[in-house]
């Protein structure tokens, strides 16, 4: 009887030894299975990084691809005389492409080909047309018969910026306001004398 209760209990460690060993093998290719699958995503999410044309992840419309170019212009925004203020933290680098960045709110930095104005406000939240400059907040400064919205680039006055792709060196100036002649005179000057970060 003990001879038999012997071999049994031999069976038994043997079949929970040889369940147990399947079970890991079972769990160490479903872990591989995993990991591989996870390494392929990786990778193709990282070559789809690498390779991005200017069409993919939230772009700008005909931009080039990123850091194809590295532009540098000036601009000075004024409303009812008040230098408006991009060196705070919600104006700085909220896009890759166009940005303000180390707390410099004067330098414009352009990372790709084709980038207009347009999308430079857009990304700060900050509407822009021919007439109106509208704060995100819901505030705007339209022209009408007592003030008016005027762009300057170079010293040219222009009806619009929006589709502008700023160019280096570029000094742009936003006025809104009754300014005479000679106050957008000082503003320009003003603007000349701002120094272009180019870093």
């Amino acid at each position: 009887m003990g001879k038999k209760a012997r071999k049994e209990r031999e069976e038994k460690r043997e079949s929970f030894a040889a369940k147990r060993t399947s079970q890991k093998r079972s769990s160490n290719l479903k872990a591989i299975g995993v990991l591989a699958i996870i390494a392929s995503i990786g990778g193709f999410a990282g070559y789809q990084f690498v390779t991005m044309e200017g069409s993919d992840m939230g772009a700008p419309k005909d931009a080039g691809r990123l850091g194809d170019e590295h532009e540098h212009a000036s601009l000075l925004v004024r409303i009812f005389g008040d230098k408006f203020d991009f060196s705070l933290p919600n104006y700085q680098i909220k896009s890759s492409w166009i940005h303000f960045e180390d707390q410099d709110g004067d330098t414009i930095h352009r990372h790709s080909s084709g980038v207009e104005l347009e999308f430079l406000f857009n990304s700060l939240n900050i509407g822009l047309s021919e007439r109106c400059f509208i704060f995100a907040d819901g505030r705007q400064f339209c022209t009408n018969d007592d003030y008016s919205l005027k762009y300057f680039i170079n010293h040219e006055e222009v009806s619009d910026i929006r589709g502008y792709v700023v160019q280096e060196d570029d000094r742009i100036l936003i006025s809104y306001g009754a300014e005479t002649e000679d106050e957008i005179e000082e503003q320009l000057k003003e603007l000349d004398s701002q120094i272009i970060n180019k870093k």
